[in-house]
């Protein structure tokens, strides 16, 4: 099946932040957690409202198929009328998706250690397939991964509304097996997605946000930890060969990280510096391009 990026879901999940506004500061731990937590959280929410958007007019669709089949062309026209009032609604929306969600499955899966660790896997992954052993080299790369994969199920919005018309139009001209037809080819047609969204990048950004209010605040011991377990996620993101479309890179962002850290130590104006920091990562994450086939 084509594989097409949910460009606006990813956005809106990746883009969110300021988890921590709030004067509670948590451990680097408990912040790392907390991200990869509201990460799961966001991309079930999201899911599941455009899913129930999808499911209503998928309803209209598959009742006009059951009327056509009990030889009532009228209630299976008014229907398709209702399905494509629907689809309407949806397409003119801001920012209307490509693809209209009809099932969602998000899953996670986090890598717990660092670069370095990382980086003595792959010397390991190199030595086994030199002497091929494949598998246990494959079964070992499966754990070279730290992220949220929404896989995604949905209807193109570019040929599902034309198939309504058509059928609509078969129905006019009293063509009921062709409409038939064009309906369960139309109720048939799916997109799967997967997504991935990197969790060191979700980390990276809540320690930044946290390191940033303890600065404000003066702690520079404590903003100064954070930032260094910030850096640290970066470094995890960037072994494991998480990628993005950005003109910021990873050398670019652990420069900011430096000069953010140069001027806590020194008369700690780091605010501005803090906000571009931030404005950097961002950047990165909502052009993120990590997708696997499903």
């Amino acid at each position: 099946m084509k594989n097409i990026l949910l460009s606006t879901l990813l956005s809106s999940l990746l883009l969110s932040n300021a988890l921590y506004a709030k004067s509670e500061i948590k451990s680097v731990n408990a912040v790392s957690k907390a991200a990869v937590a509201k990460g799961t959280q966001d991309a079930l929410a999201n899911q599941q409202k455009l899913i129930q958007e999808a499911i209503e007019s998928l309803n209209f669709t598959h009742k006009a198929l059951v009327a056509l089949n009990n030889n009532k062309s009228a209630d299976a026209q008014k229907n398709i009328e209702k399905a494509l009032g629907k689809l309407e609604v949806i397409l003119t929306a801001k920012n209307a998706p490509k693809l209209l969600p009809i099932d969602s499955k998000v899953n996670m899966v986090e890598y717990v250690g660092d670069k370095h660790s990382i980086e003595n896997s792959l010397i390991t992954v190199s030595d086994l397939l030199k002497h091929h052993k494949v598998q246990e080299a494959r079964l070992l790369l499966n754990t070279l991964q730290s992220e949220i994969d929404l896989t995604v199920v949905s209807l193109p919005l570019i040929t599902y509304p034309d198939a309504l018309k058509l059928a609509a139009k078969y129905l006019h001209e009293n063509k009921v097996e062709k409409a038939k037809s064009v309906l369960e080819l139309a109720l048939s047609t799916f997109d799967t997605t997967t997504t991935v969204i990197p969790l060191p990048l979700l980390k990276a950004t809540d320690l930044i946000n946290v390191s940033a209010s303890l600065s404000k605040s003066g702690k520079k011991e404590e903003a100064l930890k954070y930032l260094k377990a910030a850096e640290d996620q970066l470094d995890v993101a960037q072994a494991l060969g998480y990628v993005s479309k950005s003109s910021t890179t990873y050398k670019a962002l652990h420069s900011a990280i430096k000069d953010v850290r140069k001027e806590i130590k020194g008369k700690n104006r780091a605010e501005k510096l803090f906000e571009k920091l931030k404005k950097s990562l961002e950047d990165f994450k909502s052009k993120i391009f990590s997708q696997k086939s499903a």
